[in-house]
């Protein structure tokens, strides 16, 4: 800190984020100041392709990295640390990682490193399991941690676009990359879900250890049976206990209309955490966009201008769960001819898959069958498609959806 009282502030990266940040910075420099006591300035800024990092190493009192990517991102926040500076970063894939090592090179050294804007945008998630849940026993932890592919997904059901129209359009608003593959694919969501498993469970979690799946395969007709059952559909992170042991996961989802999570829209994130000592909280806000991100971003850095804080070492190593029970949804483009729905029940039932509900529509080459099967082990389910994808009575390969159950009053 200079001695007249300005915190000087390094900007590393100054894309969609960093544009924002950099925006935002001057703008609250007063109320900053009259919060902190201290007055914080960008003292310069770094691009992939402009600027020294010794410069602005040199000339801050903390660093904000929004460059994105492992490297050299990962070398130059190890080297900020050491040298005794505070680190804000929004980078879900190199905590996602890296984070143990990052974490305790901060702890070493003395530093904060703070990291509210790599999850759900404006959602204050990290912070309330660091701070106001550091004293639960977190059962579960699960939400729609990617604005895009909820704002896709919405779109999809909305009025019926198929993914890519729905994609084109979340690129023209803003909201998806050019280069989506990560949003889609569920890699985004898996990074910071493992993120979220570290602070929830205390335990190391990579995104090695996620298994995700993303949207690119739904198709607009799984949406509209889907609403005449009454469900929604969102992408959806789980991390969850199951025995000694923690399953951390992202797929599709459908939800009936009591889940917290069903009525989320657009855009938005939303984060639902579940302890025995206070049930359920919801949390939510938007989730995709430049100034959303920045302003949790910004935040982190008023937090760090009032010291102290830390993220604190885990103090248990659990199992990583990979078979979990789930209920799905299940479609099937059959044979129009008899017989054809015993023989699927058949085969369900040899796998101990039991039917919850069913919908038939269309004849002949349109003919459906679109059912809910209550829940069931994964590793169940899974050896059951194997088997319905060799029965001659299907037109095509089946697609199956998971089911969340919860209803939550």
């Amino acid at each position: 800190m200079s001695a007249d009282g300005v915190f000087r502030v390094g900007l590393l990266g100054h894309g969609t984020v960093g544009g924002a940040f950099a925006t935002m910075l001057p703008l609250h420099a007063d109320r900053i100041e009259r919060l902190t006591g201290l007055r914080p300035e960008l003292s310069g800024v770094m691009t992939r392709r402009s600027g020294s990092f010794k410069e602005i190493l040199e000339g801050s009192d903390l660093i904000v990295e929004l460059m994105g990517g492992i490297d050299p991102t990962r070398t130059y926040l190890l080297e900020a640390m050491r040298a005794g500076r505070h680190v804000v970063t929004a980078n879900k894939q190199l905590l996602s990682q890296h984070g143990e090592e990052l974490w305790e090179c901060a702890r070493v050294c003395g530093v904060q490193l703070r990291f509210e804007g790599a999850v759900a945008g404006v959602v204050p998630v990290i912070r309330v399991l660091q701070e106001a849940l550091a004293g639960a026993t977190i059962e579960r932890v699960h939400g729609i941690v990617n604005g895009t592919t909820n704002f896709i997904l919405t779109e999809m059901a909305r009025v019926g676009m198929t993914f890519p129209e729905a994609l084109a359009e979340a690129q023209r608003l803003g909201y998806a990359e050019a280069d989506p593959s990560e949003d889609v694919d569920g890699r985004d969501a898996a990074a910071k879900m493992a993120i979220l498993a570290r602070l929830a469970f205390d335990t190391p979690v990579s995104l090695s250890q996620v298994r995700y799946e993303g949207i690119e395969h739904i198709q607009p007709d799984d949406l509209a049976y889907a609403d005449e059952l009454g469900l929604q559909l969102k992408l959806i992170g789980t991390a969850e206990r199951v025995g000694s042991g923690l399953s951390v996961r992202v797929h599709p989802a459908f939800l009936y209309p009591g889940h917290p999570l069903a009525s989320v829209s657009g855009p938005f994130n939303a984060v639902t955490v579940e302890s025995e000592a206070i049930t359920e909280i919801t949390m939510s806000g938007p989730g995709a966009g430049g100034p959303q991100t920045a302003s949790a971003v910004l935040g982190d850095v008023i937090s760090a201008m009032i010291p102290p804080a830390s993220t604190p070492p885990t103090s248990r190593v659990l199992e990583i769960v990979g078979d979990v029970v789930s209920a799905f949804y299940l479609h099937l483009e059959v044979a129009d001819q008899p017989g054809v729905l015993a023989t699927v029940a058949q085969v369900l039932a040899e796998q101990d898959v039991s039917v919850k509900s069913v919908v038939q529509r269309g004849l002949g080459a349109q003919a459906r069958l679109v059912m809910v099967v209550h829940p069931v082990l994964e590793s169940r389910f899974t050896e059951a498609m194997a088997a319905l994808a060799g029965l001659d009575v299907l037109r095509a390969p089946p697609r199956a959806i998971r089911v969340l159950e919860e209803e939550f009053g």
